[in-house]
């Protein structure tokens, strides 16, 4: 349930299906009405891989799924389906295919042709650089998803004020929960790699609490959790479990993903982080929380 992987071993993996998914993502993007937050452009963990749901296209639509089971992208529209492997192979390659496959399916699509939030930004079509897929990594990848996934989703439910769903933003890479206390909040200074200062400032317009897991730092990838704006003693707050710690340089709780894996409770565990950490939010930046939490459980009717 909780699955080991090494960065160091599937970094190459990793950095080839990123650039994957923001073509996936970009599709979804250009065809999808503006959403705050931009919620319409992230992907969904699904039984197979990561999905995007159902993608606007004149009276009807399409979906599509990149499959880290049985290693494809599936390409669905109303009528008709494409397949294209997942296999190691250059970006270009995949980003041809993948264009030439919604041409056949009728769908004609243009998208910004190059990465966002990553330095240097290689557009898609020349990217002879990112070539690497192993299979079982990026099972295990997805499985280390699905695990985080189902415990977002119970901490999620234990929110009724604004909370975003449990996505994966393809910027990044990273699987993010995000709460809302209701208020705005400053503006954002931007400042991600290749990406406009307008995004992060619709991304960050109201005071929010976000948690998440990325595939990066430390051995085996990191849950981090942080607060914007920051309020006064956010650094200094005691947080659990003891494995977690507030990173200056990040600028957020870091949780080493072996921490919960190894952990004799590994759900519990998580939640106790991700709970803290919005304890520590919330309190010190003074959210009304009756108003903002319930026991999902006093709610439920009979089943």
């Amino acid at each position: 349930m909780w699955p080991r992987l090494q960065v160091a071993d599937w970094a190459e993996t990793r950095d080839t299906l990123h650039m994957w998914t923001q073509i996936i993502g970009k599709i979804r993007l250009a065809q999808s009405p503006m959403m705050n937050h931009w919620w319409q452009v992230p992907l969904y963990v699904s039984a197979r891989g990561l999905c995007t749901s159902l993608i606007p296209y004149g009276p009807r639509g399409f979906d599509m799924e990149i499959n880290l089971c049985d290693h494809q992208l599936c390409i669905r529209s109303c009528a008709e389906e494409r397949l294209i492997a997942l296999e190691s192979k250059p970006v270009a390659d995949f980003y041809r295919e993948t264009m030439r496959a919604l041409g056949d399916l009728g769908i004609e699509i243009e998208i910004q042709p190059h990465p966002n939030e990553v330095h240097p930004a290689i557009p898609f079509a020349d990217d002879f650089t990112h070539t690497t897929y192993v299979a079982e990594h990026a099972h295990a990848f997805w499985g280390q998803l699905m695990a985080a996934n189902r415990v977002f989703t119970e901490f999620r439910c234990r929110f009724i004020g604004k909370v975003s769903p449990v996505h994966l933003f393809w910027g990044a890479m990273d699987l993010a929960v995000t709460r809302f206390s209701g208020r705005t909040a400053p503006r954002h200074p931007g400042g991600a790699p290749n990406v406009g200062s307008w995004v992060m400032v619709e991304g960050y317009s109201h005071e929010l609490s976000s948690a998440g897991f990325w595939p990066g730092g430390g051995g085996e990838g990191s849950f981090y959790a942080y607060a914007y704006p920051e309020p006064d003693g956010f650094a200094e707050r005691p947080v659990g479990p003891a494995e977690a710690y507030y990173s200056p340089e990040n600028g957020q709780f870091l949780l080493p993903y072996e921490a919960v894996r190894t952990a004799s409770d590994p759900d519990g565990t998580l939640i106790e982080f991700l709970q803290t950490t919005y304890e520590a939010a919330a309190d010190l930046a003074d959210w009304d929380r009756d108003a903002l939490e319930d026991d999902p459980a006093r709610r439920a009717g009979p089943r």
